[in-house]
């Protein structure tokens, strides 16, 4: 029996109870977003900053999952959107920016405070830009700023202490940056959204899945980490490789024409 057969039988004001509820149901989601950003931010005041990445994370997966149940039941609003925005600056944009500072950027004082802003208004800047932007995009321009969020919280996940290094703290303050400058620029990333698991070869995407579930179940740590990395560095690789092979066909475009001119 289908979901409308289903919503056919039932009282009238059984149906208008079944529709609200599936409209609200993506709303839920965002707000859980919302609180476990907020359950970060109380963490990180009580330099408890493993629990905040684990905060951050939660806020990810309940991220993914308020759009694809959007999209499943097909509820959309404006209103939806947004909250969901809203949700984001907080759990991915607030809660990320502090985590940084607090966690390896403090000892630079007034420096570790505009880094951590720099970190904050890129990452506002970038959902501002996706607002914008119209229809089922396959690809990012930019960092999407739950993944810069991810890479955070996989790093500080990982190592909750931060290293005694000469070298870590500048390396943070680079890394920070690249962040930052990798949300607003126009380097592109693959879309979750484009993922279909029903596509392809079954078996296979059944044993990729068994396996990144072992991995995250018997390494978390790792696991988390070579997830958020990976997907960090896919776009600047991707990107050099493109530019690459423009090079390449450019120059044997221009000694094709040299060769014809002579």
């Amino acid at each position: 029996m289908t979901d409308r057969e289903i919503e056919q039988r039932l009282p009238s004001k059984g149906r208008r109870k079944l529709k609200r509820t599936i409209y609200i149901l993506p709303s839920i989601f965002t707000v859980g977003n919302i609180f476990a950003g907020f359950l970060a931010l109380i963490a990180i005041l009580g330099a408890e900053f493993e629990k905040a990445a684990i905060a951050i994370g939660v806020a990810i997966i309940l991220d993914c999952l308020d759009g694809r149940v959007a999209r499943l039941v097909k509820v959309t609003s404006d209103f939806g959107v947004q909250l969901d925005s809203l949700a984001d600056v907080i759990s991915f944009g607030i809660a990320p920016a502090v985590l940084l500072y607090s966690w390896g950027l403090a000892d630079f004082g007034r420096f570790a405070r505009f880094s951590a802003f720099v970190f904050l208004i890129c990452g506002v800047m970038r959902l501002a830009r996706f607002n914008v932007q119209v229809g089922d995009l396959k690809h990012f321009a930019g960092l999407p700023i739950p993944a810069a969020a991810g890479f955070v919280a996989a790093t500080v996940y990982f190592c909750p202490e931060p290293p005694e290094t000469v070298f870590f703290k500048p390396a943070l303050v680079g890394v920070t940056y690249l962040i930052s400058l990798l949300m607003i620029s126009t380097v592109r990333y693959p879309s979750v959204k484009q993922l279909d698991l029903g596509k392809g070869k079954s078996h296979l995407v059944i044993l990729t899945l068994a396996i990144l579930l072992a991995g995250i179940f018997f390494y978390t740590r790792y696991a988390f980490l070579v997830l958020a990395y990976s997907y960090f560095f896919s776009g600047p690789i991707t990107h050099m490789y493109q530019f690459s092979r423009y090079r390449l066909r450019y120059s044997r475009w221009l000694r094709v024409r040299g060769a014809r001119v002579k």
